[in-house]
């Protein structure tokens, strides 16, 4: 059998969230981005999983071994081949006439809310996609992108919506729309998500953005948000009245999305930037209502603050917060200024993990190439 080598970006999401499902069904505009994460898979006498950037121990298994226990280390992985097995008779069928080594590795920094553990998931189940030669229409990449949230939520109970399994593998810049998603149903029993590319309809975005050095866990934090969400919301259903806090704050998210896609198509980068500053309003004081004592994290609303005061038209967080990364919009040509003034913002508050660089977007998602 061929072997495969795989490439996949991160994502950072630009407006609207955290509404990609995870605390309402709205919508987000998102972005792939050039960081990335990479997986080899390739014929061999035994069945083995390898994650090269971890000083956690190959995974070996028999196919009869299946599921895998997720008592040892590689859960993503782990998950990942657990769910696939499950969901794909053509898979079950094929697994046990050829072994295969995975291996992955990732660039993106860890718990930078980049939606690096997605990737993780998403390589191995293309890579297991394309090895074993499973039907494209059957296993298409919406397919791929709502078994991985399914992954991380059913598998490893992590709270987990659904821009950062969409967006690496389709790439891009895209308004994603995911009505009728709120309760996370199984597959074919809610809708796919909308995916709307608008990268041809206007020109690259002069962003710029730092890890903070800060880790955070998004399942924890929307651990917190989603099941207040949905108890407020239910009982609103229920009972009516007044919108409750939590739907008020995502309609609001929403709202930054559907405009901030007017804006962008009209080219208005000024009122786009006004919708970023916005959005993590909300975010920030969705958290603190949530309990979050520093709302989207001081890390972050420090750089944030420090980019609007030198300049730049918006900045937020990009994932869950209370940690991880935050990305600006600046100026075309102001790219250079800021990131210097992050650079002295991070010394002065001993943040020397924190990685500072501009962020390009990725119009291609994931990429498959043949070695022979």
């Amino acid at each position: 059998m061929t072997q495969y080598q795989l490439t996949i970006p991160a994502r950072v999401n630009i407006l609207g969230n955290p509404g990609d499902a995870n605390e309402g069904d709205f919508a987000t505009i998102s972005a792939a981005v050039g960081l990335y994460a990479y997986a080899d898979i390739r014929p061999a006498v035994d069945y083995t999983l390898e994650q090269a950037d971890s000083d956690a121990p190959s995974a070996c298994f028999c196919p009869s071994d299946l599921p895998l226990p997720y008592n040892t280390c590689l859960y993503l992985l782990k998950g990942a081949l657990n769910r696939l097995y499950a969901f794909s008779a053509e898979l079950r069928a094929k697994l046990s006439a050829q072994g295969f080594h995975l291996k992955v590795r990732s660039d993106v920094p860890r718990q930078s809310g980049l939606g690096g553990s997605s990737l993780l998931v998403l390589l191995t189940l293309a890579a297991l996609r394309e090895f074993y030669a499973l039907d494209r229409r059957t296993h298409n990449d919406y397919i791929l992108a709502e078994l991985c949230q399914r992954v991380e939520e059913r598998e490893l109970g992590i709270a987990a919506g659904y821009a950062d399994r969409y967006v690496p593998l389709f790439g891009g810049l895209a308004y994603l729309d995911y009505r009728g998603k709120l309760h996370h149903a199984d597959i074919r029993q809610e809708p796919l998500a909308t995916y709307e590319r608008l990268d041809d309809h206007t020109a690259s975005l002069p962003l710029v953005a730092v890890t903070t050095g800060v880790l955070h866990d998004s399942g924890d934090v929307h651990g917190r948000m989603r099941p207040r969400y949905l108890e407020e919301h239910a009982n609103w259903q229920k009972h009516g009245g007044d919108l409750p806090p939590m739907t008020r704050f995502m309609s609001s998210a929403w709202e930054t999305a559907w405009r901030g896609k007017i804006a962008l198509l009209e080219g208005d980068l000024a009122i786009f930037g006004m919708l970023m500053n916005e959005n993590h309003r909300l975010v920030d004081a969705m958290m603190r209502y949530c309990g979050f004592q520093d709302g989207a994290g001081w890390a972050n609303n420090l750089f944030i603050e420090c980019a609007l005061n030198s300049g730049a038209l918006g900045a937020k967080l990009t994932g869950a917060g209370g940690g991880g990364s935050v990305f600006a919009l600046t100026e075309p040509g102001r790219e250079e200024s800021l990131m210097q003034m992050w650079q002295k913002t991070a010394i002065q508050n001993n943040l020397f993990e924190a990685q500072i660089y501009r962020l390009e977007i990725a119009r291609q998602g994931l990429q498959v190439e043949t070695i022979d």
